[in-house]
């Protein structure tokens, strides 16, 4: 088996220890930007719906001001992104390179994106429900975190494994300026110096983890579907 990949993949076998760097590297981006995303997203999110018009903590001001500042972030692709948060990466993380250097710009880059599904997620939520929660006295945390975060679970889950995705994705993209793993991996070896069979490798193991992701969130939102 070593010889067989030795004779179909020779770059990457040649190259084993930077490729495992790679995928920690891509594996430590993912987690530590997911769990920033998941977090703000949820919170701005949660915004949006509670603040528009006719939600229960209706306020003009705030949802316009964050409905602006969310469409303007997604409208600026991720690559310019990058370039354009260096000066803030290196104020927050004091460098702008490697895997520390992604975190910001992944975050800033994806939470937008992620409180937009959040806010579509949460309203498939019945109004009905909401005036009921409201009828039995329930105030505006309550309904929060009993009706809308609970009752939205299975929506939250798809939406949570869209956005997975779209960040593994962006992590590979952030290769492109030094920002390690698998994407830096493919562009300095497969692209750069044409070894096709690092290409395919990388493109092969970014698969399988979108595949893993998907499944998961997939299963979530089976099993918490009522």
């Amino acid at each position: 088996m070593q010889g067989k990949l030795e004779l179909w993949f020779p770059n990457v076998m040649a190259r084993l220890p930077e490729f495992y760097k790679a995928i920690r590297d891509t594996l430590t981006m993912f987690g530590i930007a997911g769990a920033f995303v998941l977090v703000l997203g949820l919170f701005f999110g949660v915004l949006l719906i509670t603040t528009r018009r006719g939600g229960i903590l209706e306020n003009a001001v705030v949802f316009q001001i964050l409905d602006k500042a969310i469409n303007v972030f997604r409208s600026i692709p991720f690559i310019i992104l990058l370039t354009l948060l260096l000066p803030l990466t290196r104020l927050i993380m004091g460098t702008a390179i490697g895997v520390k250097g992604a975190i910001v710009p992944l975050v800033i880059g994806t939470v937008p994106f992620f409180s937009r599904q959040v806010e579509a997620a949460l309203s498939e939520i019945s109004g009905g429900v909401i005036e009921a929660a409201q009828a039995i006295g329930m105030g505006p945390v309550g309904i929060i975190f009993r009706v809308y975060l609970r009752e939205g679970v299975p929506m939250l889950a798809r939406a949570a494994t869209i956005t997975a995705i779209s960040l593994i994705g962006s992590t590979a993209m952030a290769g492109a300026v030094g920002a390690g793993g698998l994407g830096d991996f493919a562009i300095r070896y497969g692209h750069n110096r044409f070894m096709e069979d690092v290409t395919w490798v990388t493109v092969a193991a970014l698969v399988l983890l979108v595949c893993v992701v998907q499944i998961i969130g997939s299963l979530i939102a089976k099993l918490t579907t009522h």
